[in-house]
């Protein structure tokens, strides 16, 4: 069959005008340049180096091309990438050029700066530090502080080796106290002041304080010496007979006691008539330490 040129005529005009138009819409639109702040990233850092200090979060990158595709790029369209995979536990000098820079289709990259960037590397290194709990304000009038706690006692941190050297402790959020006048028990998170210092795993740490009474001293004079198990048809007799006894405690138990609240005695089991030398013993029958017992050792004769 002969060549016919005017064979379906309209769809050949149709495809030169469409392409007509796309050849206008894009040969015709401007190039132009832009310069933007790329994000930087380290990959391939090898396996127990760290870098340390700040590295650049961002370069300058300049691109040119159509003005709608320039137009159209957003934040994470443009990254510069350095392949740290050399690194070395020391100052480096790593170069950027164009070539490092990922980029839309269409994009092209003129310039990258600051082409050269610095970074120290160090080694890795960990080591384990008391937890040491934040307390804040007094408790009320009349308690103090009478014990801190704290769950786990020392956790593990990691981080370049010149900041671990002078990371010292770990510290937890603040526990706060005014006005108490009992335990406080909180559950409160471990961190560090230093950044670039970490904990190996994320922490929390049971913080228990407790705060009692302000205690007190308080000596009873002339408490009677008692005797105990001694044998029947026998009679004994102290020298001195009383002891001066001193306790500590809260003040408002202090206040109340009597010399009938302590107990002073002497045991006397398995002995025969005869003179003695032996210590006293002392009870307290309420919430009070004994101090200390004068004379500490009191002479006994046994008839």
């Amino acid at each position: 069959m002969a060549y016919n040129p005017l064979r379906r005529f309209g769809l050949k005009l149709l495809s030169v005008l469409i392409a007509l138009m796309l050849w206008l819409a894009v040969g015709g639109e401007q190039e132009v340049e832009r310069t933007l702040r790329s994000p930087l990233e380290l990959q391939n850092i090898p396996e127990g180096l760290e870098v340390v200090g700040e590295a650049p979060s961002t370069v300058d990158v300049r691109v040119r091309g159509a003005s709608t595709t320039l137009g159209a790029l957003s934040s994470g369209d443009v990254v510069t990438v350095i392949d740290a995979a050399s690194a070395k536990p020391r100052r480096q000098l790593f170069h950027l050029g164009p070539d490092q820079v990922r980029v839309p289709f269409g994009v092209e990259v003129t310039f990258v700066g600051p082409t050269t960037i610095p970074l120290l590397f160090e080694r890795q290194s960990s080591k384990n530090v008391p937890v040491a709990p934040a307390i804040e304000g007094q408790p009320a009038a009349g308690y103090f502080i009478e014990r801190v706690t704290v769950e786990p006692a020392e956790v593990e941190v990691v981080g370049p080796e010149s900041a671990l050297r002078a990371v010292q402790q770990a510290a937890t959020e603040t526990v706060e106290l005014t006005g108490a006048t009992g335990p406080i028990r909180e559950t409160v998170n471990i961190g560090l002041p230093d950044s670039s210092a970490r904990l190996r795993t994320p922490h929390t740490a049971r913080v228990t304080v407790s705060v009692a009474p302000v205690r007190s001293e308080r000596t009873l004079n002339a408490v009677p010496v008692r005797m105990k198990n001694l044998r029947a048809n026998l009679s004994s007799s102290a020298s001195p007979s009383s002891v001066a006894v001193t306790l500590r405690g809260a003040d408002d138990v202090l206040r109340t006691l009597t010399t009938d609240d302590v107990e002073v005695s002497v045991d006397l089991t398995g002995l025969g008539p005869g003179r003695y030398s032996l210590d006293v013993r002392t009870t307290s029958l309420h919430s009070v330490g004994v101090v200390r017992s004068a004379p500490q050792q009191v002479q006994i004769v046994i008839r």
